[in-house]
């Protein structure tokens, strides 16, 4: 099967492990009373809380913990901000909780302060990302992510079909040091220069999620002849399809993330051409279910994986109910 089958995983742990599957996570009958008799309190620690990834990702955590017993005590919006996430890890370690669920927002300056939840007796589960120098087992629980690095292959493979030979694309990147996202684009790269060497590709680098457009704009004027975008992620993406629509260029783009206004704008298909769909949802799952593992003294895989899934205007209908576990919105119905 081929990535683009969201069967195979391509991406490695932070040491090199090769991916579990989440599927496999389970409690005994025994397990699950002993969680419930426990009633762990759990705080979760985001990038942000505002994208529906987020959403996707918190309704998963909330509502698998719910059925074992447990809670969630605080949801933490860090706003992409390290300062602010070191600061909630060492406020949570002063009073740790039974367990917390982290996406860390950079690689080394944040990995002492979760360092620090785990050592004040916090279960520590990770997502995405594992901060330099933690180990499994000792500095944390599992990692559960997607496969980063799978999701932008499978953007590249989509785009690739629209642009023409030689053609010039660019990659809205965050230029940050983010995980997910320099896997994603790390893999696009790969890829295109591997099966598509004759596209040149241009960086687009924006510092912040509501500075897209400018950036935007300027490559943009500087390369007329672009015949291809690749964004990241999808609020971005939503951002970058504003900005052409405004001045009536017709790019083909990917981007990884199906969110709502993305999912309509495939569906469109005006503009956006595919994207390479996480299982936010799911992956929240999992991460309350590797927790609940590591509350009844179970060790989960240290690396836990969902593959991605690729999505085109053919296939968004049944993508998004997938992925979202909801009908799809009347847009998606119904697309002008």
């Amino acid at each position: 099967m081929t990535a683009l089958s969201g069967t195979v995983i391509s991406g490695l742990g932070p040491h090199g492990e090769r991916a579990a599957s989440p599927d496999h996570l389970s409690l005994s009958e025994a397990e699950i009373a002993a969680a419930r008799a426990r009633r762990p309190r759990v705080a979760v620690l985001l990038h942000t809380t505002t994208s529906d990834w987020a959403r996707l990702e918190l309704n998963g955590i909330s509502s698998t913990l719910g059925r074992h017993g447990a809670t969630v005590c605080e949801v933490v919006d860090c706003g992409f901000r390290i300062e602010a996430q070191i600061a909630a890890l060492q406020r949570l370690a002063a009073h740790p909780p039974d367990a917390v669920i982290s996406l860390p927002i950079a690689s080394t300056a944040v990995a002492e302060a979760h360092r620090g939840v785990s050592r004040a007796g916090s279960k520590l589960v990770l997502l995405d990302n594992g901060p330099t120098g933690l180990l499994p087992g000792n500095d944390y629980v599992s990692v559960v992510s997607a496969d980063n690095f799978g999701l932008g292959i499978i953007a590249a493979r989509l785009l690739s079909p629209h642009v023409p030979q030689g053609g010039k694309v660019g990659i809205l990147s965050y230029q940050a040091d983010f995980f997910a996202t320099n896997e994603r684009e790390i893999a696009f790269r790969k890829w295109m220069g591997s099966e598509r060497a004759d596209i040149l590709l241009q960086p687009i680098r924006f510092s912040a999620v509501d500075a897209v457009a400018e950036p935007l704009m300027r490559f943009l004027d500087a390369h007329p002849d672009a015949a291809g975008l690749f964004a990241v992620w999808d609020v971005p993406a939503a951002a970058a399809v504003t900005v052409l629509r405004a001045r009536a260029c017709h790019l083909p783009m990917t981007t990884i993330d199906l969110g709502k206004d993305v999912a309509v704008a495939l569906a469109r298909g005006d503009l956006v051409k595919g994207v390479a769909g996480q299982r936010a949802f799911d992956q929240g799952a999992a991460a309350a279910m590797a927790t609940l593992s590591a509350l009844v003294n179970r060790q989960p895989p240290s690396w836990l994986v969902l593959p991605g899934m690729a999505v085109t205007a053919a296939n968004v209908g049944e993508a998004y109910h997938r992925i979202w576990h909801e009908s799809p919105p009347q847009e998606l119905a119904v697309v002008p």
